[in-house]
């Protein structure tokens, strides 16, 4: 499944127990559509999103940026300290395709102004021209 959204945070990277890195990052995804009676819809959808392949991405993670995710989604649902019922979307995330428009560091301004960037599990040849770290 493919979905395409904003970061509405930046990335942050947890270490677990087992020393393996996750990437936690949450994006909303907009669509709009007319109903029967011809009024706009706008619908945001939140996902929080976990990658597990490499946290050198976290650092380009950046609220605001826009993103084109790869993987599975999934509904998650508990009870919450209010004692109230609660549910998520979650997306496990296997690729990520970086398009711009996040907030940028003094160190990623030196970066290449290529305004796609993928970060993948698999490597072609293809990728060695880029300058990401991954």
């Amino acid at each position: 499944m493919n979905i395409i959204g904003r970061l509405t945070r930046d990335a942050e990277v947890r270490k677990l127990s087992n020393e393996k890195q996750v990437v936690n990052f949450s994006i909303a995804t907009n669509d709009n559509y007319r109903n029967k009676k011809g009024e706009k819809i706008e619908q945001t959808t939140y996902f929080e999103c976990a990658y597990w392949i490499s946290p050198k991405i976290a650092e380009h993670l950046t609220k605001g940026t826009l993103v084109e995710l790869s993987g599975r989604a999934y509904t998650s649902a508990w009870i919450g300290k209010d004692g109230e019922p609660h549910a998520g979307l979650n997306f496990h995330t296997s690729q990520i395709t970086l398009h711009g428009g996040g907030k940028r560091s003094d160190n990623n301004s030196t970066k290449s102004s290529k305004t796609r960037r993928k970060a993948n599990s698999k490597s072609n040849d293809s990728d060695k021209e880029d300058d990401l770290p991954f």
